[in-house]
């Protein structure tokens, strides 16, 4: 027995669970010297949602975040979250992206890497466990958690002992959905010490309330570290409080040492920084209390709330978390977790929205059914996989193996742009946000496209008051955002505002040549008079892209010739780019939306004569 050691996430799992990424470099900076001084095994800081959020919503260069906190932090280690193949990203990367990304990450100041795959296929981990330890930092292997009839204790010790044959350093569980029960908790960790060698971590979220049980019983069956939060920070669908761990673990063999004091120092901090930016604290709803069924996490069940907001179908939230599981099961029980919980959560959206089932299927469905993310737990649903992809052929190997180097390619694309490699690599991940960002950048206007929004709720005298500048900052922000309504309700204030697509101002987008020009109608439409026309509408809310990329070509110009099934456009939605398919063949007419534009569901995108 011995002391359990607490990784503090605040500054990264934290934030994101609870106030959407929005945490800047500057809320996190009077606070750090206090962090650095308490203890912490570790404190996880970059990773995950936050690469991209820094960039695409705040403004900020995510590397130049890492630096700064490496010099401010100068006694514990710091800790990131990688995806596997997929980075900080939402698909898989080839290995020279892989290995260069890891390697910057410990050059600026990474010191434990924690690496998961999203179908604990130990494929997708091999290159990003071997580019760590080259790299010299902590290569943190971890078993994702779920329950399903393939997810057996058996299953995650196999994978753990497959782990540590790759040369972890420890070993993760990664209980996303707040899924692990305490007794189930000391179980698995009581055999995967007897097992392995390496330390055991336990990650988990609070969602349902059964992760301080959990934690505790780990505790005695002997995990060496857990995840916590700042209390601000913590509970809903964040991690369990690092106060109250404290506390449970004061005089038992496994206390942790820490001072309270400190903690509820440093806590008060952040509880004055929620209130300024408007942000509520971690709650426990119905529907977190039913993640024992549908397995959904809290951050995943506050994408599909935004999503049906959007399209005005919120109602319909208990059908989509019903569906969810039916989804899951056809597709072989992949752990909800990014990527695969977008990939299962979009799907089952569209099910509901559309009235049948796999009427419309994205196109990051489609890669996940023909091998593209891995081997999938358990075997995919045969009469599903035909009605998504027919006869084609579906990957059996590592999905990298099929990937062709990308830097030097994405080299030529961005050198005009780029000032070091790390934005290469940022342009590599993320190249429509990442492009939009150096250009801003450059012209000196990276102030965040959710400045002002993030700021707006003062407290004034226990009320809450807005000025008409502030409103008008609001509604500015609202339109330069992918969301069509605003809603705000405390104490003394009730405020909504809505925006239509057609009057809405959309934000630039990245730049295709020869657009403004291809989205105007053919001149002569009298060739077309004869021809039934098509309207091609948006199946989900998201951004607009005409292109897979910011210097390729459009999928689609007017006047081109389209099949059935054919790419015409992507729109990005729940952290997926969607490919949107022509669902006739014809001749394209008209394009309805401008690059870059939000769309809304429903939304017409092309006019397609039928040939």
């Amino acid at each position: 027995m011995q002391p359990l050691k607490l990784t503090d996430t605040t500054l990264r799992d934290g934030h994101q669970s609870l106030w959407a990424t929005r945490m800047r470099t500057e809320d996190m900076l009077p606070i750090l010297e206090k962090l650095d001084e308490v203890g912490y095994h570790s404190l996880e800081v970059w990773g995950g949602a936050t690469f991209d959020v820094c960039m695409r919503y705040l403004g900020e260069d995510p590397w130049e975040r890492l630096r700064i906190l490496r010099q401010r932090i100068k006694k514990t280690k710091l800790q990131m979250l990688l995806r596997g193949q997929s980075l900080v990203g939402y698909q898989h990367y080839p290995d020279d992206v892989v290995k260069a990304f890891i390697r910057k990450a410990v050059d600026n100041g990474i010191d434990i890497i924690r690496i998961f795959d999203a179908l604990n296929d130990l494929r997708n981990m091999e290159v990003p466990i071997e580019a760590a330890k080259q790299a010299g930092a902590h290569a943190q292997g971890t078993v994702v958690y779920t329950i399903s009839p393939v997810h057996t204790l058996e299953h995650y010790v196999d994978t753990a002992l497959h782990l540590e044959q790759m040369g972890v350093d420890s070993i993760c569980i990664k209980d996303m959905a707040g899924l692990l029960s305490p007794h189930v908790a000391y179980e698995l960790v009581s055999l995967l010490k007897q097992k392995v060698r390496v330390p055991i971590q336990l990650h988990s979220h609070y969602v349902g309330g059964l992760a301080v049980g959990a934690y505790l019983e780990a505790a005695k069956a002997g995990v060496d570290v857990v995840d916590t939060a700042s209390v601000p920070l913590a509970f809903g669908s964040s991690q369990p409080p690092v106060e109250t761990v404290v506390r449970a673990l004061q005089g038992t063999p496994y206390d942790t040492g820490l001072n309270l004091a400190q903690l509820f120092e440093i806590a008060q901090y952040f509880d004055e920084l929620r209130k300024e930016l408007g942000f509520e604290r971690g709650v426990t709803r119905i529907s977190d209390m039913q993640v024992f069924e549908h397995q959904v996490p809290g951050g995943m069940i506050s994408n599909l709330v935004s999503q049906l907001k959007e399209q005005k179908a919120l109602h319909r939230l208990g059908e989509v978390l019903a569906e969810i599981p039916r989804v899951r099961a056809e597709l072989g029980y992949p752990p909800l977790v990014t990527p695969t919980s977008q990939i299962v959560g979009t799907q089952a959206v569209l099910n509901v929205l559309t009235g049948q089932r796999y009427k419309l299927v994205p196109g990051e469905v489609k890669a996940y059914v023909k091998g593209a993310y891995g081997k999938p737990p358990a075997p995919i649903d045969e009469n599903i996989r035909r009605l998504i992809i027919g006869d084609e052929p579906v990957c059996e190997k590592r999905p990298a193996d099929c990937l062709a180097p990308m830097l030097e390619k994405a080299r030529q694309e961005i050198e005009a742009y780029i000032t070091s490699e790390e934005d290469l690599l940022s342009y590599c991940l993320f190249p429509q946000v990442a492009k939009k960002f150096f250009e801003d950048r450059k012209a000196g206007r990276l102030t965040g496209n959710d400045n002002g929004a993030r700021n707006q709720v003062k407290q004034q005298g226990g009320q809450t008051k807005m000025e008409l500048k502030e409103i008008q900052e609001l509604i500015k922000s609202l339109n330069q955002s992918g969301f069509s309504e605003f809603n705000l309700e405390t104490d003394g204030l009730k405020l909504q505002i809505k925006r239509t697509s057609q009057a809405a101002t959309a934000p630039a987008g990245p730049e295709v040549a020869g657009m403004e020009e291809t989205k105007k109608p053919l001149e002569k439409q009298d060739s077309n008079a004869s021809r039934k026309h098509h309207v091609l509408k948006a199946p989900m809310v998201g951004t607009f892209y005409r292109a897979p990329a910011p210097d390729a070509e459009p999928f689609v110009e007017v006047g081109s010739l389209v099949t059935k099934g054919q790419t015409v456009c992507i729109i990005e939605a729940m952290k997926l780019m969607n490919e949107i398919e022509a669902d006739i063949a014809g001749r394209i007419v008209e394009i309805k939306v401008e690059n870059g534009q939000p769309v809304e569901y429903g939304q017409e995108l092309f006019v397609i004569a039928e040939e």
